[in-house]
């Protein structure tokens, strides 16, 4: 949660360049707004990963092999090869509108197997620090709405892996910034922590009838409080504002350029860190959901 500031930012040979082709047509549909007859859909990957943003995303893409990058009207997809399985890494955008969108264009144009909601979390419990992972099996909503997942890793995997977390994860609207909203929504709905995105993934993947997991990152701790200029950063809509609100922090509070550099430095930590758990955790998943 605390990194999302950093915003501003299939195949092998034959078969590859022809995923190449068809996505980069449907890219160009999507933009030029033209009405003509559909493209055949290409091949289904095993696995669809759903980021919010790059910056959480980095880390996984960076380890792709064969890597196809498509970029649509609505999101960013990278697809290749991870561990051996054929893989879709998709970028959202921030919240759970996109991520449902998102979600349910992944599903019907790759039609996969799996669906991972991964990325960056913001703990609501001491015992969750930062770099730790949280896998959820069960997400809720601010609403108190809560739907059941599955893990599909085994109980050895859990027990010997240090610094993994089973639990809940709740889905907020909103920027989670200090210690005391944090463990106000940690006595509320008993989750170990949050994120903006999850509980839409699971969602739409649930009425698809389709297996969803999550794996989360611990991007900022318990006692870890957002500084208040990036809480005004993120509250910008144009990069104009976004420069503005930055410059004016940067005015007022020179060392928050040091805070915004160390930030960056954590985030992507954060992401290739959540990168080796997750490359081990496909390798778990059977060849047939």
């Amino acid at each position: 949660m605390m990194l999302r500031w950093l915003v501003s930012n299939w195949l092998r040979n034959t078969a590859q360049e022809k995923v190449k082709e068809t996505l980069a047509g449907v890219a160009r549909k999507q933009l030029d707004s033209v009405g003509e007859e559909e493209a055949a859909p290409p091949p289904p990957r095993e696995i669809g990963i759903i980021f919010a943003l790059g910056i959480e995303a980095g880390g996984t893409v960076d380890v792709l092999q064969e890597r196809v990058t498509t970029r649509f009207q609505t999101h960013v997809e990278h697809a290749g090869l991870l561990n051996g399985r054929y893989v879709v890494i998709a970028e959202s955008g921030v919240g759970r509108e996109a991520a449902a969108d998102t979600t349910r264009a992944m599903l019907s144009l790759h039609r996969p197997k799996w669906i991972v909601s991964a990325g960056f979390a913001g703990s609501l419990h001491e015992d969750l620090r930062r770099g730790h992972i949280l896998m959820a099996n069960e997400v809720a909503d601010s609403d108190n709405n809560l739907l059941s997942m599955e893990l599909n890793v085994d109980e050895e995997t859990v027990a010997s892996t240090r610094a993994l977390h089973i639990g809940r994860l709740l889905t907020v609207d909103r920027l989670i910034r200090t210690k005391m909203e944090k463990e106000q929504l940690a006595e509320e709905h008993a989750a170990l922590g949050c994120d903006m995105e999850t509980f839409a993934v699971v969602e739409a993947c649930q009425q698809a009838k389709t297996i969803c997991m999550s794996v989360r990152v611990v991007s900022d701790g318990l006692e870890d409080e957002l500084p208040r200029e990036i809480e005004q950063l993120l509250g910008q809509t144009t990069l104009a504002a976004k420069l503005g609100a930055a410059a004016g922090a940067i005015f007022q509070r020179p060392s928050s350029v040091k805070d915004m550099w160390k930030l960056k430095e954590d985030a992507i930590k954060a992401s290739d860190r959540l990168a080796r758990f997750l490359t081990g955790v496909i390798a778990q998943l059977p060849e047939e959901a």
